[in-house]
């Protein structure tokens, strides 16, 4: 049976429409933006834009990094409206 795809979670979410609403600040299109990752050496298609910001495809960390390079920011940004959860209490406590 092949692998699942993991589920994109709230923070990936939160990643991606980071993402979407930065991208369309900077006035790029999804295209615009690709072409620059690619040019960063991060190879990216239109279509992956599409479906990072569409929630359908996750976007991992070299994703991130390069999408935010090509952005002119620190990846950081990007993750600044994920949401924390904090763990129950005594699960990870000291």
């Amino acid at each position: 049976m092949p692998p699942r795809p993991l589920e994109i979670g709230p923070a990936g979410r939160a990643a991606a429409h980071a993402v979407e609403r930065t991208r369309v600040s900077r006035g790029y299109s999804q295209r615009q933006l690709a072409a620059r990752v690619t040019a960063l050496g991060r190879p990216m298609t239109f279509t992956a834009f599409l479906r990072i910001e569409r929630t359908v495809r996750r976007c991992d960390i070299d994703d991130l990094v390069a999408i935010a390079a090509a952005l002119g920011i620190p990846p950081q940004i990007l993750l600044a409206t994920v949401p924390i959860h904090p763990a129950p209490v005594g699960v990870g406590g000291i």
